[in-house]
């Protein structure tokens, strides 16, 4: 910080600034964290003086609409630090104000849309007209709904952009906030709830034209509530980092380490080196090296960047940008293992047999040089017989060894029998307008492989290392499927023609059979996503519980610290344990670190989890945008799905996910099987079974949810027998029909989650 300036300096900067607020003048002197308090402080002693000249005296918050009292909510930090909210109920002229809350230490943690009952001061002069001081929190604000405005002579209405959801909300004449027709908007209900008709509701912010260009995962980053926007004390002390230097570090720069990521990649945290072993006892064995950034020496505990990167959990990645935990300076500079470049990291050296096991490993904090920068397809070329100019020079020397120690641990892979699903991934290509101009299939090549399995085996090491210093960390979990879960796959592994082992513990080697008893059959992505489905999600734990899905009995994430905070935690846990530094407290594990940490597995699990749901929601409304000119057009599927209210089906070429309503498929009653996973016609006999190879109809999108309604033509490539109503024929007895209809409800809820 600057020195602290004299009544002096402040007149004469006021004096040529005339307009200036009091922030203006602070961020002028670079008055910054606690000296804000010292500098407001006489400020305030000046203005009573009377020695800032054209400075209001503060009025009563009345005059400017504004109740002395009022109940405001939390919108959350601005650029400066400074927590904001707006008042609940405006009645004043113009959009609501933005107010400034001094909250005190005993208010607790206040966050976005939390509500207080608040003094309220106005504040010439200031960047926010009024200041607001909390007497009491108070409940939790209604939910938040995120939908398209459409007006009417009564005000208007919002229609939802949740797939599946179709309630629509009443905007009163004078809640509109100043929405467009069209516009997306987000709103929170009004007035009691339970009542008859169609809720009410007030919209409080105005988000812009949904179609506009990019804005598919602007909803997406809305809706969830995924923190976009660094804090300007989180910029700032990135942008005061400096690299770190070969002080108390291990000299890495000899190595021909090098990165390989995809190539549009911008952050680079992991880099990798395989040497032949030259210990006669390890014949045909590999001296491993795997070099991960070093984020721990720039991120400190409890430090700003420290915090926001806790509340983020890791990054957001979307078709058309990335929502980073990190700031670009750390992310995409300090922190990237840039070629060429000298960069600090926390390394591991891992002796391998010629089948892949490890025999020892030691970890080391280090200053490495990549090498290159190279990406997947470029080194598969280069392996594969076409090297270009910047991998011809690598190919011997550095290259080949890399995959000759990639199919020693293949080998070890082979023997372990992890799961082994095989997912297409589908890639989103967009234009510079935001178009999707092409959804296709996602090279899956032995250079990721080769990655995934360094990886891997460097974060069995980190684990291992940490249990056998007794130092706590996070594990990366993945516990069994439940029972029901087992049956549920048993039931679509069945009517697809297929088997699944009963009556023994379940082991990840029972489930790869299946697998291959699908491979290369029509069943083959229909089985794989089955299998999925009925594994638990991971997540993040103290206590370690294993992961099931690796076949491993101790994993914890250690490779993508710019990207993950699990991993930083496991970062911080090894300096801690290696007492690596003067002072391991300054950037190891520290003791709130270790307080929290069951709390920290949880929030990060749930980060984790909203981002997957808002990349999710973003490739499904991207999907539907991409179809959405071709109504009207047939095209080939699979059934993915079966409910009472129809089926899913899964389309060949884009992947997308639609539904045939049973309304649409026949006049007839269709009795639901939840065990077979099979919707029969009562009169026709027609079965539709999970797994059906079908053409259909593409009827109706809606790119704004991301829905996508399906006309069904023909079943295993013949035409669909129409069955009819005949009375009561076919259809349950009456006393069983609401029982019919809650079991729907539940399969839909169930169905959404499983998607």
């Amino acid at each position: 910080m600057a020195e602290f300036p004299t009544k002096d300096a402040i007149l004469q900067w006021i004096e040529d600034n005339p307009e200036a607020t009091k922030r203006d003048i602070a961020k002028a002197f670079g008055i910054r964290g606690a000296a804000k308090i010292d500098f407001k402080a006489l400020l305030k002693n000046m203005e009573a003086e009377g020695e800032l000249p054209g400075r209001k005296r503060r009025r009563e918050p009345e005059a400017a609409g504004m109740p002395p009292v009022t109940v405001v909510e939390i919108t959350g930090p601005d650029r400066g630090g400074d927590l904001l909210a707006r008042p609940v109920d405006w009645r004043g002229d113009g959009p609501p104000p933005v107010i400034r809350v001094e909250a005190r230490p005993a208010d607790g943690a206040l966050g976005p849309r939390d509500r207080l009952l608040a003094r309220i001061d106005e504040t010439p002069g200031e960047d926010h007209p009024f200041v607001a001081r909390p007497i009491r929190r108070i409940a939790a604000a209604p939910a938040r709904l995120l939908g398209i405005f459409k007006r009417d002579s009564h005000g208007g209405r919002i229609l939802p952009i949740d797939k599946g959801e179709a309630k629509q909300w009443v905007v009163s004449a004078g809640q509109e906030n100043g929405a467009e027709d069209g516009e997306l908007v987000e709103a929170e209900q009004v007035g009691p709830k339970g009542r008859l008709g169609l809720p009410n509701a007030r919209v409080t912010e105005v988000l812009g034209d949904p179609a506009g260009p990019r804005a598919v995962s602007l909803i997406a980053i809305h809706q969830h509530g995924i923190p976009d926007v660094f804090p300007d004390r989180v910029l700032e002390e990135a942008e005061a980092a400096e690299p770190a230097g070969l002080e108390g570090r291990e000299d890495l720069r000899h190595l021909d380490l090098l990165t390989i990521d995809p190539e549009d990649a911008r952050d680079r945290d992991d880099a990798v080196l395989a040497i032949p072993d030259i210990d006669p006892a390890n014949a045909g064995g590999f001296v491993l090296w795997v070099a991960i950034a070093d984020v721990a020496y720039y991120v400190r505990p409890q430090s700003p960047l420290d915090t926001e990167a806790r509340l983020r959990g890791n990054s957001t990645y979307f078709p058309d940008r990335v929502v980073p935990m990190l700031p670009d300076r750390l992310s995409g500079d300090l922190c990237s293992l840039h070629e060429n470049v000298d960069r600090a990291v926390v390394a591991v050296r891992m002796r391998i047999d010629r089948d892949g096991r490890k025999l020892d490993h030691a970890f080391t904090r280090g200053l490495m040089r990549s090498r290159a920068s190279l990406a997947y397809g470029r080194v598969q070329a280069a392996i594969d017989g076409q090297p270009d100019e910047q991998t011809a020079p690598l190919l011997e020397t550095v290259l080949k060894p890399l995959y000759g120690a990639y199919e020693a641990l293949r080998r070890a892979r082979e023997q372990r029998a992890p799961l082994d699903l095989d997912l297409p991934e589908r890639r989103i290509v967009l234009d510079e307008r935001g178009k999707v101009t092409s959804v296709a299939f996602k090279d899956r090549l032995d250079a990721h492989r080769l990655i995934e399995e360094f990886m891997v085996l460097a974060n069995v090491a980190a684990a291992e290392t940490l249990i056998a210093k007794r130092t706590p960390l996070l594990f990366r979990v993945h516990e069994e499927p439940d029972p029901e879960k087992l049956n549920s796959l048993r039931e679509i592994v069945e009517a697809s023609g297929l088997s699944l082992a009963k009556g023994q513990v379940l082991q990840t080697r029972h489930l790869n059979r299946l697998l291959a008893q699908a491979a290369g059959t029509d069943q083959a992505e229909l089985i794989n996503m089955a299998t999925l489905r009925s594994m638990p999600a991971a997540y993040y734990a103290a206590t370690n519980f294993g992961h099931f899905g690796l076949a491993l009995r101790n994993y914890a994430h250690f490779t993508s610290p710019i990207r993950r905070y699990a991993d930083l935690i496991v970062h911080r846990a090894l300096i801690a344990a290696h007492r690596w530094g003067p002072d391991t407290r300054r950037d190891g594990l520290s003791d709130a670190d270790i307080d929290r940490l069951d709390e920290t597995g949880e929030l990060i699990s749930a980060a984790e989890r909203r981002s997957m749901m808002a990349e999710r929601d973003t490739q499904d409304r991207y999907l539907a945008a991409f179809l959405a000119d071709r109504v009207g057009a047939e095209m080939a599927g699979r059934i993915s799905g079966v409910a009472k209210f129809g089926l899913f089906v899964k389309l060949d070429e884009s992947g997308a996910d639609g539904l045939v309503p049973v309304r649409s498929i026949g006049e007839e009653y269709f009795h639901y099987d939840h065990r077979e996973q099979t919707l029969t016609g009562g009169s026709s006999g027609v079965v539709f079974a999970v797994g059906s190879r079908v053409t259909v109809k593409l009827a109706e999108v809606t790119p704004e949810t991301g829905g996508i309604l399906l006309e069904l033509l023909t079943l295993e490539d013949h035409a669909l027998p129409r069955g009819r109503r005949t009375g009561t024929r076919g259809a349950p007895p009456r006393r069983r029909l609401g029982q019919e209809k809650a079991r729907a409800a539940k399969e839909r809820k169930v169905t959404r989650r499983r998607k």
